[in-house]
């Protein structure tokens, strides 16, 4: 299969940081299942998914977490759907934990002997190679770096079939997990949140051009 280098392109400089969706419009079903399936099928460091997408459709659980994100309060209201991303915390995160087991075993379904040698690489990754068993911060700031490779890939996705999007990190972290917690029933010792995403259809045209540094301040080859 071959896509058009020149509709990739397009839909990157189509894309832009959406600050207020038509809230007459809804994406179709079928459409916003292609979004979270690529979500779904995104890469992670060892592969081991550590996130949940929670699809917040409930406008007064909406409203609730309105108020504590100043980086969504016109987008929350009118978005169609709205996904807040959960990572997981650092226990589960730790080459010796259930949950990486469960992974490689029940989900990559490697025999034992590669579940032995993966386990062994793990520890060495994050106890030596990239030094994150130090603090419960440092490695659950690692998975949370992994959240951030779906939501590219949704936004890319969405952009590609003309829908819009705009990422929130503009929360009170703390005040959105107890909403979280009281009205969704997540639970805080296993979950923390990474982010919020709006998509929708935008109410109007982005308000200035597209703006990047030009190619050479941003790359350089090592030939």
């Amino acid at each position: 299969m071959t896509i058009s280098k020149q509709d990739i392109l397009d839909a990157y400089q189509f894309r832009h940081a959406c600050k207020e969706f038509d809230a007459e419009r809804n994406i179709a079903g079928a459409d916003f299942d292609f979004i979270l399936e690529l979500a779904r099928l995104s890469p992670s460091s060892f592969g081991l998914e550590p996130w949940q997408f929670l699809v917040m459709q409930n406008p007064d659980l909406r409203e609730k977490l309105r108020q504590f994100t100043w980086g969504g309060q016109k987008q929350l209201p009118t978005a169609s759907h709205v996904i807040l991303t959960l990572v997981r915390k650092s226990h589960f995160m730790r080459y010796d934990s259930a949950y990486l087991q469960h992974i490689m075993r029940d989900v990559q379904q490697f025999p034992e002997d590669i579940v032995s040698l993966r386990s062994g690489l793990i520890e060495k990754f994050q106890r030596s190679d990239f030094d994150l068993l130090g603090s419960e911060r440092t490695l659950i700031d690692w998975a949370t770096r992994q959240t951030y490779l779906p939501l590219a890939n949704m936004m890319t996705a969405a952009a590609m079939i003309g829908i819009d999007s705009c990422p929130i990190e503009g929360f009170e972290r703390v005040e959105v997990e107890r909403l979280l917690a009281e009205h969704a029933d997540v639970n805080l010792e296993h979950w923390s949140a990474a982010y919020m995403v709006a998509f929708g259809y935008r109410k109007n045209p982005p308000a200035r051009p597209k703006t990047r540094q030009e190619r050479d301040a941003v790359v350089r080859w090592l030939d």
